[in-house]
């Protein structure tokens, strides 16, 4: 009796399937670990993006005519803590989620610059009910899975180059020039600043310590980083990366921080929107059109998420479904309406969580980790704040090569499969942008199937789907008739 005793699953294993699928409870808490540290930046970024810009009447998020920076900082963090417990409980997979990036860029100058932030964010809380509805009409999890499998594949391998690149871009090792090729090593060519000598030591040493096999191979690398990033600062008094200093440090300098506890409540942000301002505002043919380019970048950025860590962690079975879709893309719904609601933009499912697989997190216990650490963010928001790209990135750079390895899943003799799967790939990066890659594949391959005499091989979804891209891809020139 002892001995069944001792073998019973406890009921968080149980809930969570931590045996079942491989992992134990310390491996669970050290991806959640890792996947915070390489997405606790957003508590940072986010705020520098859209705290610190005007909108069509020049008011600043919080109806205020000073940005507050620290408040959009707390909100940032509780609503991405609220969400990855929310995926790890309901979703029960690894993913973290919080303010996208590209997506807050586009809300901010996309979107604020012609109405007030409070019916920008209503239009964000708009498309994350439109979505959600999707889902439970079963459209949403319908076209996941009509995509064939070697796109999803495709799909894996192309964010897996996207995240190497951003990881590149942030750390400043990748540039981009005003004049001659569009990008560079370095600056002007060469590698000639303590910040880039911290990233590529951090590189290397992650990378070691990954082909090593080294539990926790990810965390140790990110937080080693910034110790060295630390000491490097103490010493050189680098600053931080400017245009007259650009051999700086990128998004934060790293020194400890002369205050680490603060508090700023992220509730108050919850009252500043507006679901039906924007038609008001501006045409409504206008609000329509931004509302469905945020849903489509949200819908398919998602889509290729949840494929390209799934499959890194295992979890899709042999025709590339995901079990508990329905409910992972419920929550990345409600992600983006309850973004919208605390005017700190639309909350999606974070790439970065391939980082936290990596360490080998396999289950919802390690979104739950994240999302405690986001809230406890909250009240240390200075801490966190002194890991700079630098420290971060590297973990980005191998985890793209993690990702990339299942390109020889892809029948590259198969041209109908190949040219679709290519163009989805290259497409990601050299557009940076997960919908673009998504969206040209998709299309292609409809394409090809249907010059070749092969439409009744195309699922009707993915006809829908890439018609709609199309639309998506014309979006400027309608845009300009109106």
């Amino acid at each position: 009796m002892k001995d069944m005793k001792a073998t019973t699953p406890s009921r968080l294993d149980r809930y969570f399937a931590i045996t079942a699928r491989g992992s134990t409870v310390s491996r669970e808490v050290r991806g959640g670990l890792a996947t915070f540290f390489t997405m606790a930046y957003i508590v940072v970024l986010n705020p520098l993006i859209i705290a610190r810009a005007t909108d069509a009447d020049g008011q600043f998020i919080g109806d205020g005519l000073v940005a507050n920076v620290p408040l959009v900082a707390s909100g940032t963090a509780f609503v991405a803590g609220m969400l990855s417990i929310l995926m790890g409980v309901v979703g029960r997979v690894p993913f973290a989620m919080a303010a996208g990036l590209g997506l807050n860029a586009f809300v901010t100058f996309g979107i604020a610059s012609q109405m007030t932030w409070e019916a920008a964010m209503g239009l964000v809380f708009l498309e994350g009910v439109i979505i959600g509805i999707l889902v439970l009409t079963g459209f949403r999890v319908a076209v996941f899975n009509a995509i064939p499998v070697q796109l999803k594949t495709a799909i894996s391998v192309g964010i897996g180059l996207f995240i190497a690149l951003i990881g590149f871009v942030d750390a400043g090792f990748v540039r981009r020039v005003a004049a001659g090729p569009p990008l560079e090593m370095g600056i002007s060519g060469a590698l000639t600043s303590w910040p880039l000598l911290v990233f590529i030591l951090g590189l290397l040493a992650t990378a070691v310590l990954v082909a090593r096999k080294v539990k926790g191979a990810i965390l140790i690398g990110i937080v080693g980083t910034t110790l060295l990033a630390m000491i490097v600062e103490a010493l050189t008094k680098t600053g931080a990366a400017t245009a007259k200093n650009p051999a700086g440090w990128q998004l934060v300098t790293p020194s400890w921080p002369e205050q680490i506890f603060g508090f700023h409540n992220p509730l108050t942000l919850f009252t500043e929107f507006d679901p039906f301002g924007a038609f008001s505002q501006v045409s409504v043919i206008l609000a329509v059109l931004l509302i469905f380019t945020l849903l489509v970048t949200d819908f398919f950025d998602t889509m290729g998420t949840i494929v390209g860590v799934g499959r890194q962690a295992d979890l899709l079975d042999e025709e590339g479904q995901l079990p508990r879709t329905k409910e992972i893309l419920l929550v990345d719904s409600i992600g983006a309406a309850a973004g919208g609601a605390g005017s700190v933009s639309s909350n999606t499912t974070y790439i970065e969580s391939a980082a936290g697989v990596a360490e080998g997190a396999r289950t919802g216990l390690a979104s739950v980790v994240t999302g405690v650490l986001f809230l406890l963010a909250i009240f240390v928001a200075p801490l966190v704040a002194v890991v700079p790209y630098e420290a971060a990135a590297p973990a980005l750079v191998v985890v793209g090569f993690m990702m990339m390895t299942t390109v020889r899943e892809i029948d590259w003799n198969d041209f109908d499969i190949a040219i679709p799967a290519f163009l989805t790939i290259v497409l990601m990066p050299f557009t940076y942008s997960i919908s673009n890659g998504i969206g040209a594949g998709f299309v292609s391959y409809v394409l090809i199937q249907v010059v070749k005499g092969r439409s009744r091989n195309v699922h009707p979804l993915m006809w829908v789907v890439a018609g709609l891209f199309v639309v998506y891809f014309a979006l400027g020139p309608i845009k300009t008739l109106l």
